[in-house]
């Protein structure tokens, strides 16, 4: 068909418009050579007198036929331009089908479990809604500003053509208006306008005409104004109807009231110019024009339209960024998920999806309600906690003389890399950080603007604390909170996948791997300091320097005796300790040597969590599930997250409900016990603070029946820390952002049944064996006989020993002289 139209163009072209052209230009000259007329008014004139007095002249039949000649050549060739046009050679024209089947640019979504948006990916700021789902009012407005004739036409408006030819181009009167309708606009907006130098406004044009009669041809008037309301930009990378609605009056387009209405359409006329956040005057003067509009063609009563313009226009601005809302650090890890996934899916045509224009729905296991508490109990507890670090460190560096710590922060500030890709040598990198520049600066008590240098900056956000918490359905692996830092703005570092030391957490671990070796949980470990030569002597010592007596697991553990965890490690093997620790979920390397039982190695809260879920899972392991359902824009199933899945017994039901059990006794007797006091908490806790060298970490991860929450508290750098145990320790920094968060769920009507709730009953014969004082001073004195049976027992066992070794020696011995012999 292409070809045929372009042998019908050629034809055209070489020949009929070339010969004619030809032949006009030969009788023009002739004729212009020959009489040679001044074209004055009285050549004109005479030219006029003598064409009344005789019109019959043959030189007045020769300029008919010149007219004539030159109204086909003007027609044929708009017929060839025209075709040109339809055939794509000024922009693509795109077919029926391809229309029938337009997805323009759609922002990803992304929804909590109790169906809350808490976030979207985009290019474009948009959100499709149905035509159903749009005010009416905003409806009318549309149709009477920018179309009145909308119903009447298919696609051009011959009135609307007419007047913009005469008023706009012959009269120059600028106020005459716009002559495309809302279907040739709707063309615009789909296929944008291409650069044709001087055939740029007739190409254009010709092109949108073409391409509205065939959206009239596809779509009801209905389906084109939803099409259009969707896709109309509206300042910036703001499109649609939904989204303004949202941005500028923190509704929705079907909520949106008559003058609010009239606001948005207003602004097509000129996003910028009538912006009623940046020009309040004059987006009231349009609005007001709006609203006449539609008193004129009867959507409104002359009284209705004059007593909208009387309002006040009530603006209630909502910009956010993927900064803003509900977990964004969350939301930034799945977006570096999605879009590795998203590339690797294709849709029907063949291509990759796009998380940024194909409008996925992604839907998510994080509780909106319990982020929000999250979110919230991170803010008070550490603006509290950074104003003690503050006060502490008053009128020093927590670093000291330590300048490294300035500048590998500095050379990790994207300032300082921007600059490195832009070639600058370090001196001149140097040089700019020194340079005093005005800022925002962000504190607990909001943003300020200072002038400070670059360098002072990276010092200044060096002082501050940040936290991380990840909350975990045990049972079924949902992560219901997730909170990366302090503020996402300032300090983009996740720390829920930020590997730190985990101090004392760790022992948890150590000790399910004893039990499952076979050691009691009323054994009895000593608590004495002991050197390890075969560990280059290796000696561990208590946080509190106190030794002596005697420690059953439960009080080992809840007072966090490093001597009694080592002499575990010890027994149990430190391979089987690091495979233990593997099978609960985590995945990272670790250091093979027994300095691992007190929490030597670098570990994410996010596989702490994990380990500590297989606990109150009844030995099962359940990876964290963060998605449960993946669909396209029409609703079609495209991941799904199946219960179960992902289910793996890795730990004996008893081993995991006596480590409970242990557990508990941190809570109760231990460096947890202010969750009752202070903070009120009556459900059954298990759990264990954490704090590393120098106290640069400190960790708290608690157990409740229905979650498993985890926390760190530290600086960006392990030097920025607090100087004594006593305010650096996990139980002063993590363990009040826990209290308070889990506070704050057990107060929420929403979560009923969680202030109260209690572990799976012990079954009697675990009761039985768990029955014992958690600490005893001195060892039982043992009676005369039974000091005789173990001394008798010894010198037997002993003496056995040397006989077997001797025994062993002799035929050794035999075998070399036999040997010997046959030699």
């Amino acid at each position: 068909m292409r070809r045929t139209l372009k042998k019908i163009i050629k034809y055209f072209i070489t020949k009929i418009f070339v010969p004619i052209i030809r032949f006009l230009h030969a009788e023009f000259s002739a004729f212009f050579q020959s009489q040679r007329p001044k074209l004055t008014r009285t050549y004109w004139r005479q030219k006029w007198t003598h064409w009344q007095e005789s019109h019959q002249r043959s030189d007045y039949k020769f300029l008919l036929r010149g007219f004539y000649k030159l109204a086909l050549v003007g027609l044929l060739a708009f017929v060839v331009f025209y075709l040109s046009v339809y055939m794509g050679f000024w922009g693509e024209i795109p077919s029926r089908r391809e229309l029938k089947s337009i997805q323009n640019n759609t922002a990803s979504e992304v929804y909590s479990a109790d169906g809350v948006l808490l976030g979207r990916y985009y290019i474009q700021d948009r959100t499709n809604v149905k035509y159903a789902n749009i005010s009416p009012a905003a409806i009318k407005a549309l149709v009477a500003t920018e179309d009145a004739r909308f119903y009447d036409h298919s696609g051009v408006d011959a009135r609307s053509m007419g007047r913009v030819l005469v008023k706009s181009l012959l009269m120059q009167n600028e106020s005459s208006g716009g002559g495309s309708t809302l279907s040739q606009q709707l063309a615009k907006n789909l296929f944008p306008r291409k650069d044709h130098w001087f055939w740029d406004m007739p190409a254009n044009k010709l092109r949108e005409i073409i391409i509205a009669q065939k959206l009239e041809a596809v779509y009801t008037k209905d389906e084109i104004l939803e099409l259009y309301l969707n896709t109309v930009p509206m300042g910036g990378n703001l499109y649609g109807i939904e989204r303004s609605a949202q941005r500028f009056f923190s509704t929705s387009a079907e909520s949106l009231k008559t003058e609010e209405a009239a606001v948005l359409i207003g602004m097509l006329k000129a996003t910028t110019t009538y912006n009623p956040r940046l020009n309040l005057e004059r987006s009231v003067q349009r609005r007001n024009v709006v609203l006449s509009q539609m008193a004129k063609y009867n959507y409104l009563t002359t009284a209705q339209a004059d007593s909208l313009k009387k309002l006040p226009l009530k603006l209630k601005y909502n910009y956010t960024t993927h900064n803003d809302g509900l977990a964004p650090y969350f939301r930034e890890h799945l977006r570096q998920e999605l879009v590795q996934w998203a590339a690797s899916q294709e849709k029907k045509n063949g291509q990759p999806y796009n998380l940024y224009t194909d409008g996925l729905k992604i839907y998510t296991t994080i509780d909106a309600g319990m982020q929000r508490h999250a979110e919230a109990a991170v803010r008070k507890r550490m603006a509290l906690l950074q104003k003690q670090f503050d006060a502490h460190w008053r009128g020093r560096s927590p670093w000291g003389r330590n300048s490294d710590v300035i500048q590998v922060a500095m050379h990790r500030s994207d300032r300082y890399k921007k600059m490195q890709e832009a070639g600058l040598s370090e001196a001149e990198i140097n040089e700019t950080f020194r340079k005093p520049v005005p800022m925002q600066v962000y504190g607990w008590n909001g943003t300020d603007k200072k002038t400070m240098s670059p360098l002072d900056s990276v010092a200044y956000y060096q002082r501050f604390l940040n936290t991380g918490l990840f909350a975990v359905e045990p049972h079924s692996g949902f992560v219901r909170a997730w909170v990366g830092g302090i503020n996402h703005t300032v300090f983009k570092y996740d720390h829920v996948k930020a590997k730190r030391q985990v101090g004392s957490t760790f022992k948890p671990i150590v000790y399910a791997a004893a039990l499952e070796k076979g050691m009691k949980p009323c054994d009895y470990f000593p608590n004495e300091r002991v050197s390890y030569p075969e560990y280059d002597d290796w000696s561990p010592r208590n946080a509190d320097e106190q030794y002596g007596g005697e420690y059953t697991m439960r009080g080992a553990l809840a007072h966090s005796v490093n001597t009694v965890s080592a002499q575990l490690i010890m027994k149990t093997g430190v391979d089987r300790t690091v495979d233990m620790a593997h099978r609960l979920g985590i995945n990272s390397d670790l250091p093979a040597v027994p300095s691992l039982a007190l929490g030597t190695a670098d570990l994410s809260l996010q596989e702490m969590v994990t380990a500590y879920a297989t606990f109150a899972n009844r030995g099962y392991r359940v990876n964290p599930v963060y998605i449960t359902k993946i669909t396209d824009r029409n609703g079609k199933v495209l991941r799904e997250h199946h219960d179960g899945a992902n289910s793996k017994r890795v730990l004996s039901e008893e081993t995991a409900a006596i480590m409970l059990q242990l557990m508990q006794g941190v809570v109760e007797e231990g460096s947890a016990v202010k969750l009752r006091s202070q903070f009120g908490l009556k459900m059954d806790i298990a759990g264990k603070t954490g704090t590393t060298q120098d106290h640069a970490d400190g960790w708290f991860i608690g157990i409740t029946p229905k979650l498993v929450t985890g926390v760190w508290v530290g600086g960006e750098s392990p030097e920025v820390r607090f100087r004594t145990l006593a305010l650096g320790q996990g139980a002063h920094t993590a363990l009040p952002i826990w209290g308070e968060f889990n506070r704050k769920v057990a107060i929420d009507p929403v979560y009923k049944g969680y202030y109260y709730a209690r572990f799976d009953p012990l079954p009697p014969h675990l009761q039985d064996i768990l029955n014992c004082p958690s600490y005893r001073a001195e060892p039982p004195q043992e009676n005369f006989l039974e000091r005789v049976l173990d001394r008798v027992t010894e010198k037997v066992g002993q003496s056995y020993e040397d006989w077997k070794a001797k025994w062993k020696q002799r035929r050794k011995e035999r075998k070399r002289n036999k040997n010997r012999n046959r030699f």
